[in-house]
């Protein structure tokens, strides 16, 4: 977990505020904002990424992130976005580092309404927002965080693994091509990012995974071309990180765009 940051953001810059349909691959560049944010894919699924890495949500994820935060999105699929802009002043009860929660019924219907056409009085919206909020503080975080290094041995093999997600290369391998051993790339994995090799690469995979199964790709096209040896381990690591099978979430999408 990263540790509670606030920095400035611009005095005068507004925070978005609404809704609106996204073409796929649609990228919005680091910028930052004076409130906080939470963003909801009513439909489709994007990726939010700061100096600390990417978070992923897909639909029934919702991202948060705190007042001031430079950060960028890029949508995949075509996207329902909805943005939820929440006042610094009532921000205070929220995390303090950008993260990922579940969407429970009534969180998502209070982001709906309060980024939907129908218009209410600022004393509704703050009154609903305050509900959405309420609800937030209850949700445990579901983070598909994919951190990113700051030692730029590590950040060798990372690019290489962006590059291609199912390349199955081992770290003594990937290590050759950066200039360091083994040894040293598996401690600077857990020292600065905070996680295994193996368990970064999955979920940089599954972060590609739900980019493709947005895209429409079989559950089967997308396990190959995503690294794993067959349709059965991928569902398995799938399931254990977004909560459900591939399948599942793919008929999801189906059901949202409908």
């Amino acid at each position: 977990m990263q540790k509670t940051r606030r920095p400035a953001a611009p005095p005068d810059e507004r925070t978005p505020h609404g809704a609106g349909w996204l073409p796929h691959g649609y990228h919005l560049g680091s910028h930052s904002h004076r409130d906080g944010q939470l963003v909801y894919a009513a439909a489709g699924a994007f990726a939010t990424t700061t100096e600390y890495g990417t978070w992923i949500a897909p639909a029934d994820r919702i991202t948060w992130t705190p007042p001031g935060f430079e950060h960028s999105h890029r949508f995949y699929g075509r996207t329902d976005a909805r943005v939820l802009a929440v006042p610094a002043d009532e921000c205070g009860d929220l995390a303090g580092h950008p993260c990922v929660f579940a969407v429970s019924a009534l969180l998502r219907e209070g982001v709906l309404a309060l980024t939907g056409d129908r218009r209410k009085s600022a004393d509704a919206d703050r009154r609903l927002r305050a509900v959405v909020l309420d609800e937030l503080g209850e949700i445990a975080e579901q983070s598909f965080h994919l951190p990113e290094p700051r030692d730029d041995r590590l950040r060798a093999v990372t690019d290489l693994l962006h590059a291609d997600p199912g390349r199955n290369a081992t770290l003594a391998e990937l290590g050759m091509a950066a200039g360091a051993s083994e040894r040293t790339l598996s401690r600077l994995f857990h020292t600065d990012l905070g996680m295994s090799f193996h368990r970064w690469r999955t979920i940089l995979r599954i972060h590609h995974a739900l980019v493709r199964l947005t895209e429409g790709d079989s559950v089967t096209d997308t396990a190959i071309t995503c690294g794993w040896s067959n349709p059965s381990t991928f569902i398995e690591a799938f399931t254990a990180v977004v909560g459900q099978t591939p399948g599942r979430y793919q008929a999801g999408l189906h059901n949202s765009d409908a």
